[in-house]
């Protein structure tokens, strides 16, 4: 008998042990970490309070009353590679001189010149290399766009074929994935599947997920009224209209993506952030401007974890702070130079204002800053004299085309004549409540020069502080290469393009 019941004695203990053990690994697993980053995507979405897609985007609606979704979230640049720059280092772009649009590029398809390299500090780490630090498998199925040097080996353990191909050549891969069209999924490939992982997973967003709109849901071109600060033509219309069935698209592929990260089984353990790196490209004042619809972009994070409390935040976030999250939730470094924080860290403190920026995009050079704060965005241009329809790259389009036309056919409003072709105001300001449109500026009006000031102050003291790089001129070697990379183009060749290239125009005809 007591054999008997040491034996169950000795089977219990065990039990607990196992039990004990098994617990702490589960306490101790690492979540998987899985960005979602859509391109040039503006929230016209039903969870985001757009009445037009109500209905319409039900995966990312579900996903976001089942996660935190930020009303006020923003990029730090209204452009592909300087947001993308800022959100993989967690240090605002103009702080490590990536703030110009496609730097450090090759203009050969070969590697980037030493003299054509822009270096991060020696003692910054990109977010994935931290990871890797902290444990984690690292990937990214699509595009880097990084305007810096670098080697994507130590970045990622694998992308798709072709943009690890064009990491390892030594450029900074700005090529896109259609992730519709994707079969393999980048976290199978880790050879030790107990192995947390943190990857990117780009999706098309507004570049093309209007082809994904679900039967029956696509809206015509009439279906959604236009802007004010657009013309009432057929061009915008189709342009606005895009951006919506993008959205609806966006849900399609969203849901693909869920759908295999459950099927993998994968879901359970793994934290999604689903966020864009800026907004709206298919309509102008958006991409590349320092207006709301280039600045405010979704962002939603879901998951298994304490501090995921599903809700809705209206605090004032940017980009920064998904770099600072994501390390944080991976139990990773988190450097004294970063400047967002952990969103769901005890510590953390809401901010008054978020900054944003925006410099030379292609070859169009320009330089905005904006401050956002609770209810006003202030607007600073330091060009005035060059006009929103300044040579770009979007010249060819038929929005841009057929502005220019009804302009010259005197077709435009007195606003938008003005707003589109006229000398800029160096300040703006608008309340964004009264204004949601930002049409009415507030800078001229006294009664807001108390406002104004603040901003402006805010602004001031932030360039100083982070010793914003947009007040120095680019290097004379850069511009001459951002030269070379465009002048045999038409739309170049063609356009009246800013006087800095003036000096390289004088070269060649020697």
């Amino acid at each position: 008998m007591r054999n008997i019941l040491s034996k169950a004695l000795f089977c219990l203990v065990l039990s607990c042990f196992t039990f004990s053990c098994k617990t702490k690994r589960q306490v101790e697993k690492k979540p998987n970490i899985l960005w979602i980053i859509a391109e040039d995507l503006s929230p016209f979405m039903g969870c985001y309070g757009d009445s037009i897609n109500k209905g319409h985007t039900p995966v990312i609606d579900k996903f976001a009353s089942e996660g935190v979704l930020f009303k006020r979230a923003y990029a730090t640049a209204p452009v592909c590679s300087a947001a993308r720059s800022a959100l993989i280092t967690g240090v605002y772009q103009t702080t490590t001189g990536t703030h110009n649009h496609r730097s450090s590029r090759f203009t050969d398809s070969s590697v980037v010149p030493n003299d054509l390299r822009i270096q991060l500090p020696k003692d910054m780490k990109t977010i994935p290399e931290l990871m890797k630090k902290a444990g984690y498998f690292t990937f990214n199925s699509g595009k880097d766009d990084y305007n810096f040097h670098y080697d994507r080996r130590a970045l990622y353990d694998v992308g798709t074929e072709e943009n690890y191909k064009i990491g390892m050549n030594g450029w900074q891969g700005n090529r896109a994935i259609d992730y519709m069209t994707v079969k393999n999924y980048v976290w199978n490939a880790r050879p030790d599947k107990n192995q947390p992982w943190f990857g990117q997973v780009q999706i098309m967003g507004g570049k093309k997920d209007y082809k994904y709109v679900r039967e029956g849901e696509q809206l015509a071109t009439n279906d959604v009224p236009l802007p004010p600060y657009f013309p009432d033509i057929p061009s915008q219309r189709e342009a606005w209209t895009q951006h919506y069935n993008a959205n609806r698209g966006s849900d399609v592929t969203v849901e693909k993506i869920l759908k295999q990260l459950e099927a993998d089984g994968e879901l359970e353990n793994t934290i999604v952030f689903f966020f864009s790196d800026h907004g709206s490209n298919t309509s102008l004042r958006h991409k590349q401007f320092c207006y709301e619809g280039g600045m405010l972009i979704p962002l939603i994070v879901k998951g298994n974890h304490p501090a995921l409390e599903a809700g809705i935040r209206n605090d004032l976030v940017t980009l920064l702070d998904v770099s600072a999250t994501t390390l944080a939730m991976g139990g990773a470094e988190l450097p004294e130079y970063l400047d967002g924080q952990n969103l769901f860290g005890d510590n953390y403190k809401e901010v008054d204002y978020a900054i944003g920026a925006r410099d030379r995009c292609d070859y169009t050079i320009d330089r905005i800053r904006t401050v956002v704060s609770k209810d006003y965005r202030y607007i600073r241009n330091y060009f005035p004299d060059r006009p929103m329809m300044q040579a770009g790259y979007r010249d060819n389009k038929p929005i841009v085309k057929n502005l220019k036309k009804a302009f010259k056919e005197g077709k435009l409003t007195e606003y938008q004549a003005e707003h589109w072709f006229g000398v800029r105001p160096v300040e703006e300001l608008y309340d964004l409540k009264a204004d949601p449109h930002q049409m009415n500026n507030l800078a001229v009006n006294s009664e807001y020069d108390k406002t104004l000031k603040e901003h402006r102050e805010v602004l001031e003291n932030w360039i100083k502080e982070t010793d914003d790089k947009g007040q120095y001129p680019e290097a004379t070697i850069q511009l001459k290469a951002t030269y070379d990379l465009w002048e045999n183009r038409p739309r170049f060749k063609n356009a009246k393009i800013n006087p800095e290239y003036d000096q390289f125009k004088e070269q060649k005809a020697k």
